[in-house]
């Protein structure tokens, strides 16, 4: 096998093993690339079929193409699509872009606040009716404890520190210092009941593996990831007022695996263009000890 043999192959065991074990388990898709790649990979490992619900944080500030994308992709693919949102926060203008807030605040109302209450069930979830093509309402209120998530540890360091499967407490809290060890693909998947897990299939793929594989799969992605004839591209998907694109002139997943290959972005990090980052110390810690993705 080649290199993006053997990552695929632990990727769907590590997707097998979570389902196997874990009987409220979902996948997070934040419609990005690599939460793309890892939609595409459960596709693989279930014949077709993805087993599980799919849950996507909606902020109300995405850019719009990328929920067009969402909801494409769900109903071509008949996906078991989920979204929910902290509908106070946003209906009482409690956010960045409306002055109320700064960037973390808004990141932990709108994604660590809204991502716990959308997972346990006590807030509003809405599902897509794929006979309507709406989303209606979820009545299925049970918590989700299993979390499948496309985090990568080379993307930015609070990452690294995961584990494959990675436990949390009943507040979706983070214990840095208290994650089981892994040792040769032996992962431990028994945990006290009320643990919180996430569960990392991507962690040892690179940014550049997951555009190699994109290419060798011809995974359809969102168009904000190329050059629409302004020099610059998206590298890293968020919120529209905390996001910016990179210069680059790379029109195709081909010209961007070539981009990353000769080194052209080496020293400028992939989530450079992710605002709430630099305030967070320049990295994610502090959200990610919170429940953040």
């Amino acid at each position: 096998m080649d290199n993006l043999d053997r990552l695929e192959s632990q990727s769907v065991y590590i997707l097998r093993e979570a389902y196997r074990d874990f009987k409220s388990l979902c996948m997070l898709w934040s419609i990005g690339k690599d939460s793309t790649v890892l939609l595409w990979l459960a596709r693989k490992a279930f014949m077709g079929h993805v087993p599980f619900p799919l849950v996507h944080i909606d902020t109300s500030f995405k850019i719009p193409e990328m929920i067009t994308y969402r909801d494409e992709i769900a109903k071509k693919w008949k996906l078991n699509m989920i979204y929910g949102q902290n509908e106070k926060a946003i209906a009482d203008k409690q956010t960045f872009p409306d002055g109320a807030m700064d960037r973390i605040a808004c990141c932990r109302a709108l994604k660590s606040d809204a991502l716990k209450n959308t997972l346990s069930g006590e807030w509003k979830r809405y599902r897509l009716n794929h006979s309507t093509g709406k989303y209606d309402i979820d009545t299925q209120t049970q918590a989700y404890t299993g979390v499948i998530v496309g985090a990568r540890a080379d993307e930015e360091g609070s990452r690294s520190k995961e584990r494959y499967f990675s436990p949390r407490d009943k507040s979706s809290e983070w214990d840095v210092g208290d994650q089981p060890p892994e040792f040769w693909n032996q992962y431990k998947t028994h945990f006290p009941l009320g643990t919180h897990i996430r569960i990392h299939p991507l962690l040892d793929w690179t940014e550049l593996n997951i555009w190699e594989y994109i290419q060798r799969e011809n995974i359809p992605i969102t168009d904000l990831y190329f050059d629409q004839g302004k020099g610059s591209r998206y590298r890293s998907l968020g919120c529209y007022p905390c996001t910016t694109p990179i210069q680059s002139k790379s029109t195709t997943v081909a010209e961007i695996v070539e981009e990353l290959s000769s080194g052209a972005l080496s020293n400028i990090a992939e989530r450079s263009g992710r605002a709430q980052d630099k305030e967070d110390g320049g990295g994610l810690e502090t959200l990610r000890r919170e429940g953040y993705m």
